[in-house]
């Protein structure tokens, strides 16, 4: 299967046609975040603030990267687990976010929500942390910075390698792989 290469943000036409296990490169600007900001996010949502990134179209990664070894742009950057975000990603993906990447299985909520939404759900292979931090080419926190790695940055990414585990028909790579390896 060829990869696709994409640039964000992202559109519902493109999120659209991805199809669970599609090996997808991406480009442009991915936001980090993991479950502290997504809490004070939707704090801010909760109290009628504006977020501190644009949701539209956009990419959140979930990684609290290691600090940048000299002459780098950032240190190893693998991807955290998805599911600490799962009470969170409903809403945010109500309001326009079309990317997330992580790893690990998603709820039926946040299935739900990139169905209805017009959404997907990528991974990035964990254990690979060095190797994708290759990919970034800029980083720099755009929110929270007391949170330290867990702040928001803004990372300009290319050929940024993830896979579609969850689309917007509600396939799930995860269960068809088992359904696979079973010979089901």
């Amino acid at each position: 299967m060829p990869q696709i290469r994409l640039t964000t943000p992202l559109t519902n036409e493109v999120v659209e046609k991805l199809r669970i296990g599609q090996r997808v490169l991406l480009n442009g600007v991915l936001y980090t975040a993991r479950d502290a900001a997504h809490k004070k996010m939707v704090e801010l949502l909760d109290r009628g603030e504006k977020l501190p990134i644009p949701l539209e179209g956009q990419v959140i990664y979930y990684v609290g990267p290691s600090p940048a070894k000299p002459g780098r742009v950032i240190g190893s950057a693998g991807p955290t687990t998805s599911g600490r975000m799962d009470p969170y990603a409903p809403r945010l993906i109500a309001l326009g976010l079309k990317g997330m990447i992580g790893k690990g299985k998603r709820s039926p909520e946040v299935i739900k929500a990139i169905k209805q939404y017009k959404a997907v759900y990528f991974a990035a292979v964990g254990g690979a942390a060095a190797l994708l931090a290759r990919a970034i080419k800029s980083c720099r926190v755009v929110a929270y910075p007391e949170l330290g790695p867990e702040a928001i940055h803004e990372l300009i990414v290319e050929d940024f390698p993830v896979i579609v585990v969850n689309d917007v028909l509600g396939a799930d790579l995860y269960d068809e792989g088992v359904k696979i390896y079973a010979g089901r």
